[in-house]
């Protein structure tokens, strides 16, 4: 039986079901490991007169987060630092998974001004509002006359 702590295997990353394979570890994340495919994960929700995201970031701090808005892609960029050189004082490491990092993701919103989206955290969770935009009307006819 191999150890365990907190519900995980101490060996998962090296025994787990990709280790053969290749070329060998691909794509591993080093700050949030194999998880960090549920990283950002985002709810985009419709009322009325907006759209709503909410964008999960546990463990990151307000200032650890940049939400920019730049020819039409909103992108949001999370990057955590890990101080490498804290000494633990009851003793020593046996697995260490935190550490320095960044994500980020965007999505296409359009024309739009800064200061028409707004943004809140809490609780790990981005919430952010973006108003909605006039439809444009297509052009009613849709026929292409060919010359020949």
């Amino acid at each position: 039986m191999l150890p365990s702590m907190f519900g995980e295997n101490l060996f998962d990353d090296f025994f787990d079901d990709d280790f053969f394979r290749m070329p060998p570890w691909p794509g591993r994340d080093p700050l949030y490991g194999k998880r960090g495919k549920n990283l950002m994960k985002t709810d985009v929700r419709e009322t009325e007169n907006s759209y709503e995201l909410d964008v999960d970031l546990p463990g990151f701090k307000k200032d650890e987060i940049r939400v920019d808005l730049r020819d039409g892609y909103l992108t949001i960029q999370a990057a955590k630092g890990l101080d490498k050189d804290q000494q633990d004082k009851e003793g020593r490491y046996i697995r260490q998974e935190r550490y320095a990092g960044a994500c980020s993701r965007s999505f296409y919103v359009g024309d739009m001004e800064p200061d028409q989206v707004s943004a809140k955290y809490e609780d790990g969770i981005l919430k952010l509002s973006l108003p909605k935009q006039d439809k444009k009307e297509l052009p009613k006819q849709s026929t292409i006359a060919i010359e020949g």
